[in-house]
């Protein structure tokens, strides 16, 4: 008996892929560009969202550096892999890992009732209970999409010839 080509693991697989794809694209160039049109230097916005980066209270000063100086271009780049597919597992469990430490990151800096900006996209956003439960959602959309993503490697593809017994 062949499975479908289409069920419900393989939709949030696709959902999680164009969702998260977005997601990451979109919040690595908003840090890049400011927000702002012209741009404004590269080493101006890197050292803008080193502040955000820095309000969390929770990395050294080289840790500060070395996130704000490579975090937008690994998003930008995660977000392209996810959509183009390659290797998708490898992407989905470095993208699922990422927004578990966004989301303790948030979740901790709310605990302690730090009134921060979250610096997810660039824009003065405060760190509210909504940013908590969207972070929360993306986490949640993010782990079903890789543990699904597994959970399909192991079948035959549904449109491979079925094997003769």
């Amino acid at each position: 008996m062949q499975s479908s080509p289409f069920n419900l693991r393989r939709a949030i697989i696709w959902i999680g892929r164009l969702v998260l794809a977005g997601f990451f694209i979109y919040a690595g160039y908003a840090k890049l560009t400011m927000g702002m049109h012209p741009r404004p230097p590269i080493g101006v916005a890197l050292s803008f969202f080193a502040l955000n980066v820095d309000s969390y209270q929770i990395l050294p000063t080289w840790g500060v550096k070395f996130v704000a100086n490579t975090l937008p271009f690994a998003e930008i780049g995660l977000g392209f892999l996810l959509l183009i597919g390659w290797r998708f597992r490898i992407w989905a469990t470095l993208v699922t890992l990422i927004m578990l430490g966004f989301f303790v990151a948030v979740v901790r800096s709310y605990a302690l009732g730090m009134q921060i900006n979250c610096g997810c996209f660039a824009t003065p956003e405060p760190l509210t209970i909504k940013t908590v439960f969207r972070d929360g959602a993306l986490v949640a959309l993010a782990l079903l999409m890789t543990i699904f993503a597994f959970i399909e490697a192991r079948k035959p593809h549904p449109w491979s010839t079925p094997e003769k017994a």
